[in-house]
């Protein structure tokens, strides 16, 4: 076995596709095939399962890849520490994150990329659901993941985080806070109340086959107050644009980027008991690369 087949391998776990893998690895398809193969085969394990439709990861070989994700940035980190230590203009730089949609977090992303980009790089930021954070970092398809605790989904959420062997780093607590447009008639007060929302269109995000309040992105949910309009969407840019298009509203810390989602939207503190603790999630007992301690300080840069 070799770190060259482990990247085969995680290859094509991350684009279900050989030949997509194989443009990514930049070997030939028969090549990459027949490295697979030979790996699985010196492991006495199958590790995708092949059709017509391309391939999928069959259960011992998300176990697998999941310690081959551990090796590998191992090695990264090896590398990072002694073959390159002044840079990474010789390298390919490789740094993945998933959060839930928070503008702090793609301000945080950028401030690592202008520090370490260099010539070449391959980074990932995934804006995507709340269980898809916790199953990327524990099977390392991303360093860092960023998500909230609250009292309503701290007990599911930090069971999940236990089992995964995750660990979850507070970056700060906040209250409630509602994001509207400046058009949207309840700009004009400085608080909002539950009941004030009930004329206006709840905006949140999907979340697949977990859609219930433990993974839902925002910390109240229909089920918690009179909400008789819902929209579910999947990315930050269609919610925003309901938001002053349908006069919409979502519930969340309040921390906003102007640069990033423009003017119009703005906060508003929401009247209720409940609060929002956001962090950082990372497995357990693995050492941070320069680019995750790089950007953890950046995201408390941005929260502050």
């Amino acid at each position: 076995m070799t770190l060259q087949q482990l990247k085969y391998a995680v290859a094509v776990a991350d684009t279900h596709n050989i030949t997509e893998a194989s443009r990514r690895v930049f070997i030939s398809q028969p090549s990459l095939t027949a490295a697979i193969r030979e790996l699985e085969a010196e492991m006495g394990i199958v590790i995708f399962s092949r059709s017509n439709k391309g391939v999928t990861i069959t259960n011992e070989g998300d176990e697998f890849l999941s310690y081959a994700r551990q090796v590998l940035e191992q090695a990264s980190l090896l590398e990072d520490r002694f073959k390159n230590s002044s840079g990474c203009e010789n390298g390919n730089t490789i740094f993945s994150v998933s959060c839930q949609h928070y503008s702090f977090a793609v301000n945080a992303f950028v401030d690592v990329i202008r520090e370490f980009g260099g010539g070449e790089y391959n980074f990932t930021l995934r804006e995507t659901q709340t269980h898809e954070i916790i199953e990327d970092v524990a099977h390392l398809k991303s360093e860092i993941g960023v998500l909230y605790l609250s009292g309503r989904n701290e007990k599911v959420i930090s069971k999940l985080i236990k089992k995964n062997n995750l660990h979850f780093e507070p970056l700060f607590t906040a209250p409630l806070h509602v994001f509207i447009s400046t058009k949207n008639p309840l700009a004009k007060k400085r608080k909002l109340k539950l009941t004030d929302l009930t004329p206006y269109p709840y905006l949140t995000y999907e979340q697949g086959d977990f859609n219930s309040f433990y993974f839902a992105e925002e910390p109240l949910t229909e089920i918690d107050f009179d909400c008789p309009r819902n929209i579910q969407v999947r990315d930050r840019a269609s919610l925003f644009n309901l938001l002053i298009g349908l006069d919409g509203y979502t519930i969340c810390s309040g921390i906003i980027s102007h640069e990033l989602n423009g003017p119009e939207i703005i906060a508003r503190p929401l009247v209720c008991d409940e609060h929002m603790t956001v962090g950082v999630l990372t497995k357990k007992g693995m050492a941070l690369s320069r680019y995750a301690s790089a950007y953890i300080t950046a995201l408390k840069r941005h929260v502050k």
